[in-house]
C-alpha cells in the first residue's frame, strides 16, 4: 500500500460498519463497535470463536479498507522469539568476518559492530510491526494464539504492554505509532487473564440465516438467489447435527463456489451427498449424513423456505 491509498481511522460505529461492508465483510453492529472502540482506545482487539467463522478476514479487511500494511504471526506450537521478533543472519555474519580479517580488519570491535547491525538483522512480524509506515501504523494479525504455549503468550504480554522490544547487540526499538494489533483464537486452549486484560473482547460466533446468506451473496456474485437460499438452511441445519466439526462460513463459501463451479441450479440429495467433502473434513460427520439422512434435511430447508415465502 502506498501513502496516497491509506485512510484514517473511522471516527464513529456507524463509519466503522461502512468500513467493514467496502470491505465486503458483513458484520454486525456489535463487532462494529469493539472494533471501533479497540481502534479509539489503541488496544489490541482479541477475537474468539470457532474456525472459519471470519475472524482472521476482519484483520485482512482492516488493512484493506484502511490501506495499512498487514503484518501476519502464524502462531504454532514451538513459536520462539527467533521467529517472531528477529534472529540474526549468522551465515552472512560469518562470510562479513572473514573478508574482515582477509583484508586485514583487525579492530575487533569495529568488526563487532559492524556484524551486529540492520544489514544483518532478520526482522520476523512483531519486529516489523514495530517499524514506522510511510502508510501509518500496519495491522499487525496474531492469528491463532491458542496454538503456542505460555511461555510465547507471557512474553506477548511484554511486548502489547510498552510495544517494545529490546535487542541485546543493538538496544531497544519502540513503535513512535503502536500498530493496530488483532487477535485471534480457535479456543483450543484458554488465554491467560493476563493478556486478555491488555484486549478488548468479542466472540465471533456462527452468523444466522439473514447474515449468512448476505455473505454468500456478497462474495459468491452471480450465485442464484434460490440455491443460495438452500445452501444456506441447509448449512445452518448442519450446524444442529451431531458432528465432530460443524462447517464455518469458508466452509458455506467453498460450497457456493463449488456448486456454480459445478452449474447446480437447486440441490438434490445425490449432489449433496457427492460434495459433501468441501462443507466436511471427517469421515464420521460425514458418515453420519447417508443419502436419508440428507434427503430429510432436505425436505425440511424446502418447507421452511417455502413457509417463508
Amino acid at each position: 500500500m502506498n501513502k496516497s491509498t491509506s485512510r484514517s481511522v473511522p471516527s464513529s460505529i456507524d463509519d466503522t460498519l461502512k468500513l467493514l461492508t467496502a470491505g465486503q465483510y458483513v458484520g454486525d453492529r456489535s463487532l462494529a463497535t469493539v472494533l471501533f472502540l479497540a481502534l479509539k482506545m489503541g488496544r489490541p482487539l482479541f477475537l474468539e470463536g470457532e474456525a472459519g467463522v471470519g475472524k482472521t478476514e476482519i484483520a485482512k479487511v482492516l488493512a484493506e479498507t484502511l490501506g495499512r500494511r498487514l503484518i501476519r504471526l502464524q502462531c504454532y506450537e514451538g513459536l520462539d522469539v527467533s521467529a517472531a521478533v528477529y534472529e540474526w543472519n549468522y551465515a552472512a555474519q560469518m562470510i562479513a568476518i572473514r573478508l574482515g580479517e582477509a583484508e586485514g580488519n583487525t579492530d575487533r570491535e569495529r568488526l563487532e559492530h559492524d556484524v551486529f547491525s540492520d544489514r544483518f538483522l532478520i526482522k520476523r512480524p512483531l519486529l516489523q510491526a514495530l517499524e514506522p509506515d510511510t502508510a501509518g501504523a500496519p495491522v499487525l494479525l496474531i492469528d491463532e494464539l491458542d496454538r503456542t504455549d505460555e511461555a510465547f503468550e507471557a512474553f506477548l504480554l511484554e511486548v502489547l504492554a510498552d510495544y517494545q522490544v529490546t535487542i541485546p547487540e543493538m538496544g531497544t526499538v519502540k513503535a513512535q505509532h503502536p500498530p493496530i494489533v488483532i487477535i485471534t483464537s480457535n479456543r483450543t486452549r484458554e488465554i491467560h487473564d493476563a493478556l486478555k486484560r491488555r484486549c478488548l473482547y468479542h466472540w465471533v460466533g456462527y452468523p444466522d440465516a439473514e447474515r449468512e446468506l448476505s455473505i454468500v451473496r456478497t462474495k459468491v456474485p452471480g450465485i442464484a438467489q434460490a440455491l443460495s437460499a438452500e445452501i444456506v438452511h441447509f448449512v445452518q441445519r448442519l450446524r444442529k447435527q451431531e458432528l465432530f466439526k460443524a462447517p464455518g462460513v469458508a466452509e458455506t463459501l467453498d460450497w457456493a463456489t463449488a456448486l456454480s463451479e459445478l452449474d447446480v441450479v437447486a440441490l438434490d440429495p445425490v449432489t449433496v451427498s457427492d460434495t459433501l467433502g468441501v462443507l466436511l473434513k471427517y469421515q464420521d460427520d460425514i458418515a453420519r449424513l447417508d443419502g436419508t439422512k440428507v434427503k430429510e434435511i432436505l425436505d425440511d430447508v424446502r418447507s421452511q423456505l417455502r413457509a417463508a415465502e
